[in-house]
C-alpha cells in the first residue's frame, strides 16, 4: 500500500505528467457527458423499447462499445466505431494499393496523409451508418410518437448532421487524448464506454443470484473469482511474447565491423497475439452471413435451423463457428501487420544477424517459422477467450449484460488499454522519479 501512495505521490510531482492526466480525465469527462445527450426532436421518456432491445445480443455489444449512447439515441450514438471501420479498411487497403503502400515508407509525412485519408473515410462510413440507425430505431421499439417532429427531412437531416458531427467530435476528442494527454485516445474512448455498463450489469447479476435463489452470495463470489482468473489470462495473452535474440556487430577503431561475443546483444520481440482484438471485429462482422443465409432459405429445414442457431449469440453452433474464424482471422490479421522481411532487411542493414541464422532471406523465413508456431497457441487461446462469455451463460446461467465482460472483445480492450495506459505513465516515472517504482537506486532530478 505504501508503495501505491508513493506511486501517486511521485505521478502528482512531475508536472507535465500530472497535466496530462488531468487532460485525459476531462476530455474522457466530456465524451461521456455527451453520451447521455439525447438527438434533438426524439422524446427521451419513449426510448424503453430500444434499451430492451440493445441490452444483448450484438446490438448490446455495440451499446457497450459506446458507453449506453446507442440506446439513449445520443448524439454520440455512432460512437467511434466508424472510426475503428475506416482504421481498418484503410490498412487493408493499403496490401493492395500501391498509392498506399508509397505513403506508408513516406514517414511522418504519409501517415499525416494516410490519417487524413482516414478521416474522410470515418465521415463516409457516418453519413451511410446515421440515416440507417435513425430508421432502425422503430425496428427496436422505439414508436413513432417518440418522433416529435416525425420523420421528415426537418428532422432527419438536421439528426444525420449531428450524428455525423458527434463521430467526427468523438474522433478529435481521441486524437487529442493521444497528443496531449496520456494513453492512445480512441482505445481510451471505446474502455471507457465499455466501463461505463460494468456497474449496471453487476447489480443486475447480483439482484439475480440473491433474489432468484440461483445460488446467492457464494455463487457471486466464485463468479468473481473466475472473473479475476479470466483477467489473469487476458493479460498474459497480451503480454506474452517470444525473445529472438539478436547480435550486433561492433565497430572496430578502423571504421568495420567485427562480428564477435562483444558485439552488443539484444531481442526481437514477437508477441503471442500480435494480431490484438482485430480477428474477433473480423470474425463478428462475417459472423451476420450465416443468419442472412438462414434468412434467405426460410422455407427450407436448414434455412431456418441456421436462422434460429446463428441469431442467438450465445449459442453452440455460433460459437464454434466464431472461434474457427477467429483462428482463421489471426493467421490473416498477422500475416499482414507483422512483415518478417522487412524487419530481415532492416536487421540486416543496420549490422546485425541472428546467431546460427543467415541474413537476409533465411532471417526472413526464420522469422516467419516462429511467428507461425507461436501464432497457434495465441489464436487458440484467443478463440476461448472469445466464446468464454457463451460458456458462461450456458453452464453458469450467467446474465448476458455480466458475461460480456467475461472475455471477448470488451474484456480484451480493457485489459489492453489498461496495460498500455500503466506502461506510459511507468515511462515517465522512469524518466523523472524511481521512487514507488524501484526499491533502490536513487531519483533523478526532475527536467
Amino acid at each position: 500500500m505504501k508503495s501505491f501512495i508513493d506511486t501517486i505521490s511521485n505521478i502528482w510531482k512531475i508536472e507535465e505528467l500530472r497535466n496530462r492526466i488531468g487532460i485525459t480525465l476531462g476530455l474522457l469527462l466530456v465524451y461521456r457527458f455527451g453520451c447521455q445527450i439525447v438527438l434533438p426532436g426524439i422524446d427521451s421518456a419513449q426510448l424503453g423499447g430500444l434499451v430492451d432491445g440493445t441490452d444483448q445480443g450484438i446490438f448490446g455489444l455495440l451499446n457497450a462499445f459506446t458507453g449506453g449512447a446507442f440506446a439513449n439515441a445520443s448524439i454520440f450514438a455512432l460512437g467511434i466505431m466508424p472510426y475503428i471501420s475506416a482504421s481498418i479498411v484503410v490498412q487493408l487497403m493499403g496490401i493492395a494499393i500501391p498509392y498506399l503502400q508509397k505513403l506508408q515508407k513516406e514517414g511522418e509525412s504519409g501517415r499525416k496523409t494516410i490519417n487524413q485519408i482516414t478521416r474522410w473515410l470515418t465521415i463516409g462510413i457516418c453519413i451511410v451508418q446515421a440515416p440507417a440507425y435513425l430508421y432502425g430505431l422503430g425496428a427496436f421499439g422505439v414508436p413513432d410518437t417518440a418522433f416529435i417532429l416525425g420523420k421528415g427531412l426537418d428532422f432527419m437531416v438536421p439528426a444525420v448532421i449531428i450524428l455525423v458531427t458527434g463521430c467526427v467530435f468523438a474522433m478529435w476528442l481521441g486524437e487529442k487524448i493521444t497528443d496531449k494527454g496520456i494513453g492512445n485516445g480512441i482505445s481510451l474512448l471505446i474502455m471507457i464506454g465499455i466501463i461505463a455498463t460494468m456497474p449496471q450489469s453487476f447489480v443486475q447479476e447480483f439482484i439475480s443470484r440473491t433474489t432468484n435463489n440461483t445460488g446467492g452470495l457464494m455463487f457471486m463470489l466464485i463468479e468473481l473469482i473466475l472473473w479475476f482468473l479470466v483477467i489473469l489470462a487476458s493479460v498474459l495473452l497480451v503480454m506474452a511474447m517470444r525473445q529472438v535474440p539478436v547480435q550486433y556487430a561492433r565497430r572496430t577503431a578502423s571504421g568495420g565491423y567485427e562480428k564477435n561475443v562483444m558485439g552488443s546483444r539484444q531481442y526481437i520481440p514477437l508477441k503471442l497475439n500480435a494480431s490484438g482484438v482485430m480477428p474477433i471485429i473480423f470474425a463478428q462482422a462475417i459472423m451476420f452471413v450465416p443468419g442472412l443465409i438462414g434468412q434467405g432459405l426460410n422455407d427450407t429445414a436448414v434455412g431456418q435451423w441456421m436462422e434460429v442457431q446463428f441469431a442467438d449469440i450465445f449459442g453452440w453452433a455460433y460459437n464454434i463457428l466464431f472461434g474457427l474464424l477467429i483462428i482463421i482471422f489471426t493467421y490473416f490479421y498477422t500475416a499482414i501487420t507483422v512483415p518478417t522481411n522487412k524487419m530481415a532487411d532492416d536487421l540486416k542493414r543496420s549490422g546485425g544477424f541472428i546467431p546460427g541464422i543467415r541474413p537476409g532471406k533465411e532471417t526472413g523465413d526464420f522469422l516467419d517459422k516462429i511467428m507461425s508456431l507461436i501464432t497457434l497457441p495465441g489464436s487458440i487461446f484467443l478463440a476461448l477467450l472469445a466464446v468464454l462469455p457463451a460458456v458462461v451463460v450456458k453452464l453458469m446461467d450467467v446474465q448476458a449484460g455480466w458475461a460480456l465482460f467475461y472475455g471477448g472483445t470488451s474484456l480484451l480492450i480493457m485489459v489492453g488499454v489498461a496495460i498500455d495506459t500503466v506502461q506510459q505513465v511507468n515511462a515517465y516515472l522512469l524518466n523523472r522519479h524511481y521512487d514507488g517504482l524501484m526499491k533502490t537506486g536513487k531519483n533523478r532530478k526532475v527536467a
